[in-house]
């Protein structure tokens, strides 16, 4: 049995996804962000970086939604999910999962942090609009890496569409326009998914209880 320790509306839901999409049975353990649950000395005891999500499995925890994902498809994908290992289309899918984090979510992120968890004093004006810039830049590139393929890494989904489509989700929530119609064509399709809306709903069931 696998427990993810999460909040609704950030990363966490990624792993509540992927735990979905894959039919494995978890706890979920909401870590309350607004209430400062995850600066508690419990939390740190378990996540030194004081961020969700966190993911105790039978053999220790994992943080960092990208890898958790990735952990979850290697173990229990059973030939789907995630392209087999010292393959091409592996080095292909770790490409684009490495751009997804570093270049096309990163400008979000920024934004989230000069807007509302930065103590004031470190918050720097003008960021949202850099933001947009660069998240516009790095949308047209993953546009040309997307090219007409059905999904990030080829023509089947893997986790790392699990990735995209969740920064895809939160460039909308912030007002971005994804431009490009094969961008929204793909976004659309991957949140459609049943496993995203179950694990959306799963996670927001645990938060108004």
């Amino acid at each position: 049995m696998y427990t993810l320790y999460g909040y609704p509306k950030t990363r966490s839901i990624r792993v509540a996804w992927a735990l979905e999409e894959l039919e494995i049975p978890y706890e979920y353990q909401l870590v309350d962000l607004k209430r400062g649950a995850h600066l508690s000395d419990d939390f740190a005891a378990l996540s030194p970086t004081a961020k969700v999500p966190l993911l105790k499995t039978p053999e220790g925890l994992l943080s960092e939604s990208a890898a958790i994902v990735t952990y979850l498809a290697d173990n229990h994908g059973k030939g789907e999910f995630i392209p087999e290992p010292a393959t091409f289309a592996r080095g292909h899918f770790a490409q684009m999962l490495c751009f997804l984090i570093t270049e096309l979510e990163q400008p979000l992120w920024n934004k989230a942090k000069h807007t509302f968890i930065l103590p004031e004093q470190y918050r720097l004006k003008g960021m949202a609009d850099s933001a947009k810039f660069e998240f516009d830049n790095a949308l047209k590139a993953f546009c040309s890496l997307l090219e007409n393929n059905e999904y990030v890494a080829g023509e089947y989904f893997t986790v790392a569409d699990i990735v995209a489509g969740h920064i895809l989700a939160w460039a909308k929530s912030e007002g971005m326009d994804l431009t490009y119609d094969h961008v929204r064509n793909y976004a659309e399709r991957v949140l459609k998914r049943p496993a995203y809306r179950h694990a959306w709903e799963r996670e927001n069931t645990y938060l108004a209880g």
